[in-house]
């Protein structure tokens, strides 16, 4: 039996209906940017998360760039000062802050949640440190509780990396109304997923940072033709809003399918040479990804394709192993090298059936080292 990573289609499939409602609903109304379908969105996923502002922008890094930029305008931030990453995140995360003009701080994860470790922050901060800026990975919130305290002794403001959590929550709390802003990707591989192109969208409780970013969104431009700052043509587009919607209403469903899904894995699967994923304290995970890891995993990976299980690795290269990021070549972060050396993704979606979860439980358990 053949079970694909993620099948795009299939994903979808139960909502083109009301997609092509929503895209000619978009056609008839002939406006095409920065709409009403963009301010409903914005309005309907600010309440999801539960936070007073949504943005709409055009892509996830956009989203984490605009958050610096909004800052930046402020006076909060300048260039050079420096942002707490994780170093076991994918490059986007580190990306943003250099794009900024920041200056990213990597700093190691726990090994059981594979989150920004609160335990090793305090000894990165300096005093040139403006921001941390946890990345909520592969479906679960980094450890909140433990970060949020570090930053306002600090006084530090805190950036979710939301990218990957979308209905997440910690204690309760949303992913995106945990921090003082956060960035959200709706790349069509996510939770909650755009459609034929990329979308994002940053939620806060900050009005002055939603204004400027709605400002920096839009050539930096507060009303027509007036610019407030050098700003970026990042906007979230009608139809891809319009569709957002429709997925919007059915995330907590397909949140729910793909909590099933994990937990038949982590019951089915019982080889000792496959670490299985652990949820964090108070943690509500949405399972984005189900990466576990395996020592040999080249050969797990060769093995579970001849067995026709698709996989995916996120990520095989750590930032600072990157040639984007010579400069860190010399820098050892051991707990993110082991990750990345040993992490792989397992079939994960809301349209995994119980049939594929059964095939790819009873391929892993037959792996042998």
């Amino acid at each position: 039996m053949k079970v694909p990573f993620l099948d795009y289609r299939v994903v979808n499939e139960p909502h083109f209906a009301a997609y092509q409602d929503a895209i000619r609903r978009v056609l008839e109304s002939g406006w095409y940017i920065l709409g009403k379908e963009v301010e409903a969105f914005e309005a309907e996923y600010a309440a999801y998360v539960g936070t007073p502002y949504c943005v709409g922008v055009a892509n996830g890094l956009d989203a984490l760039i605009l958050i610096l930029e909004g800052y930046k305008a402020m006076g909060l931030m300048r260039d050079g000062d420096e942002v707490i990453v994780p170093s076991n995140t994918y490059i986007a995360s580190i990306l943003a802050v250099s794009r900024a003009g920041l200056t990213p701080v990597p700093v190691e994860p726990d090994l059981s949640t594979y989150e920004l470790d609160p335990a090793r922050i305090e000894e990165a901060v300096t005093p040139r440190t403006r921001a941390i800026l946890p990345v909520h990975l592969y479906g679960q919130c980094a450890d909140m509780s433990g970060i949020v305290p570090i930053a306002r002794k600090y006084g530090l403001k805190v950036i979710e990396d939301g990218a990957q959590s979308h209905g997440a929550a910690h204690g309760g709390v949303k992913s995106g109304a945990l921090g003082d802003a956060a960035a959200h990707s709706f790349y069509p591989g996510k939770n909650l997923g755009a459609v034929g192109g990329d979308a994002g969208a940053v939620t806060t409780g900050d009005a002055e940072l939603a204004g400027a970013i709605r400002a920096l969104r839009n050539y930096g431009s507060d009303y027509k033709y007036h610019n407030l700052y050098k700003g970026y043509n990042s906007r979230l587009d009608e139809i891809q809003a319009a569709m957002l919607r429709v997925k919007l209403s059915h995330l907590d469903e397909e949140n729910g399918r793909r909590r099933e899904a994990a937990a038949d894995y982590l019951a089915g699967i019982h080889n000792s040479a496959v670490v299985l994923p652990v949820v964090g304290k108070a943690n509500e995970h949405v399972w984005h990804i189900f990466a576990v890891r395996v020592r040999r995993r080249d050969a797990f990976q060769a093995y579970l394709s001849e067995n026709g299980i698709g996989t995916v690795i996120h990520y095989p290269i750590p930032p600072h192993r990157q040639p984007a990021y010579a400069e860190w070549r010399d820098r050892r972060y051991p707990i993110s090298e082991k990750i990345h050396a040993e992490v792989i993704s397992l079939p994960m979606g809301p349209a995994l059936t119980r049939m594929e979860r059964e095939a790819v439980i009873a391929a892993v358990n037959a792996w042998q080292e």
